[in-house]
């Protein structure tokens, strides 16, 4: 599994880019995903979905570093569902039992999921302000998140 992951890991290191995709905040704006910007600091996207145990098990151990994050890196996440159109009209009721303080997107017909090539949620991604894919890691394990923010810790100190 560590080959797996490294050599997946790998790949996004030939310069992948975020695609030139639109997709919809939950407030129905449209957003060009390839034009997401954070002051030059890393942004964090994290693909879920409201079925999804371990995805919204990340997303809670994220928002307790969050907070951290945003003061001393710059981060910024994303959040994007892949809840269909029928299943998108839970995701407020999540938001705010949850109380993420996240940016959430919606991918309903997975255009951005197949773009990117991944099958399974949690999928997560650091990107940098072009929009340079830095980072990438699929599904979640207690702990997953201090892993991430070492990776955001070393990219912030280049």
């Amino acid at each position: 599994l560590a080959s797996l992951f490294l050599m997946t890991t790998g790949l996004f290191a030939q310069n992948k880019k975020l695609p030139n995709i639109k997709l919809k905040t939950i407030e129905g704006k449209t957003v060009n995903i390839a034009e997401l910007s954070n002051n030059g600091n890393p942004i964090v996207i994290s693909f879920w979905a409201t079925w999804c145990k371990p995805c919204q098990a990340e997303l809670d151990a994220i928002a307790e570093l969050y907070p951290d994050w945003q003061d001393d890196l710059g981060v910024q996440l994303v959040a994007i569902t892949i809840d269909t159109q029928r299943q998108l009209s839970k995701v407020p009721g999540i938001l705010s039992t949850k109380g993420w303080e996240y940016n959430v997107y919606s991918d309903a017909n997975n255009v951005l999921k197949n773009q990117l090539g991944f099958q399974a949620i949690p999928q997560t991604y650091v990107v940098d302000s072009e929009g340079n894919i830095l980072y990438s890691h699929s599904g979640y394990s207690a702990g997953d998140e201090y892993d991430l923010e070492d990776k955001l810790k070393e990219l912030a100190d280049k």
